[in-house]
This record gives structure tokens, C-alpha cells and sequence, in this order.
């Protein structure tokens, strides 16, 4: 157990370190762990409106500080480029996550031009039904990313690694939340980038 959680800190370590340099990103971060947890609520109450609050809220604000907003250059912090990143990432790195992203957007075309989704869903009618039914498949969907990529790495890695990753994931919102509260504030006082001292100090 000991290792799980040494395992979980180093993944949490990296992430933060290594995509999370830009104070706008970590603002859109605090954004979408606010909105998550209260997508985590609504699960036991409403599993729909939660799968559309977290798809068009999280998620959108939490992806659109990766990819409009963080830093793509070289890494001198930790010394690394943006490709070397990329290929170590553990979860979705932004590859994967254009795929994720594209099926997420693929989602309501689908169900517009087949309302029961090739036979696997029945047909609602007017305007709130079909964003139901968006709303289930966009959380089957959640559900099936998350799965997909934690098995995947028992296979190219190792159960434990998946275990970690999946419990990082799910974790993450209440995690950001700790991390990037203050983000807001540094922002009002006109800092962009994060220095990441204690980056520096621990490399």
C-alpha cells in the first residue's frame, strides 16, 4: 500500500511539474475540479446532468487550458521538450486527448442523425431528450476512457501503474482544488507563467 501511494504522488508530482506551468491553465483547472466535484453529487441524484455539466464544463475549461494556454516550448524548468513530455505521459497526453475530444464532439451528430444511436438507445423526443441522451452516451463515454486507458497500461506497463492512474484521475478534482486555489490571485497580480521554484528546488 505504501508503494501505491509513493506511486500516486510521483504521478500527481509529474503532472503538476511537467503541465501545469501556465496560471491561466491552473485557473481553468480550479474551474473544472470545482465543477467535477459537483458533477461527483449529482451522479447519486441525477447521472445525466452530471455527465453534461462535466463534459460542457470540466472538461471543456480543463482541456482548453492544455491546449490553448500551456506552454509548448522547451521545458527549462525541468529540462525537457514539449515531444519528451508527450511520450512519457502516463494518462492522456494530448494526442489521445484530441481523440477523446473528437468523439466527445462526435457524440450529438451521431445521436442527431440517428436517435437511437444504431439500435443501442431509445429514441426521445423534443429538445430535452435528445440532450439526455447526449448526456448518457457522453457519460458512457467518461466511463469507457477511463477504462480503456487504465487497462491499457496493464499492458504496457503494470497493473499497479493503471490502479494509480485511475485513482489519480478520479481524485484529481479534490487534488486541484488543494493546488490551484490561490491561481485566481496570481493572476490578478499579472503572473502568467508559474516559476515552479520548488520545481527547481527538488530536480
Amino acid at each position: 500500500m505504501n508503494d501505491f501511494f509513493r506511486t500516486l504522488s510521483v504521478q500527481r508530482w509529474d503532472d503538476h511539474r511537467y503541465y501545469h506551468h501556465s496560471r491561466i491553465n491552473q485557473a481553468l483547472h480550479l474551474l473544472s475540479a470545482i465543477s467535477f466535484v459537483v458533477a461527483y453529487a449529482l451522479l447519486f441524484v441525477d447521472p445525466v446532468a452530471a455527465a453534461l455539466l462535466a463534459w460542457l464544463v470540466a472538461m471543456t475549461s480543463r482541456q482548453a487550458g492544455h491546449f490553448f494556454f500551456e506552454p509548448k516550448g522547451y521545458d527549462h524548468v525541468n529540462r525537457a521538450t514539449h515531444e519528451h513530455k508527450e511520450d512519457i505521459k502516463v494518462g492522456y497526453n494530448l494526442r489521445r486527448k484530441v481523440v477523446l475530444m473528437a468523439l466527445w464532439a462526435a457524440a450529438p451528430l451521431l445521436l442527431w442523425s440517428d436517435r437511437s444511436l444504431f439500435g443501442l438507445m431509445t429514441p426521445s423526443a423534443g429538445f430535452e431528450g435528445f440532450a439526455r441522451q447526449v448526456g448518457m452516451v457522453w457519460l458512457w463515454l467518461g466511463a469507457g476512457g477511463l477504462l480503456f486507458r487504465t487497462v491499457h497500461l496493464f499492458f504496457i506497463a503494470d497493473v499497479r501503474t493503471g490502479l494509480v492512474w485511475m485513482t489519480k484521475v478520479l481524485t484529481d478534482p479534490f487534488h486541484d482544488i488543494l493546488l490551484y486555489w490561490r491561481a485566481p490571485l496570481h493572476l490578478l497580480r499579472g503572473e502568467l507563467i508559474d516559476p515552479m521554484g520548488r520545481v527547481d528546488q527538488r530536480a
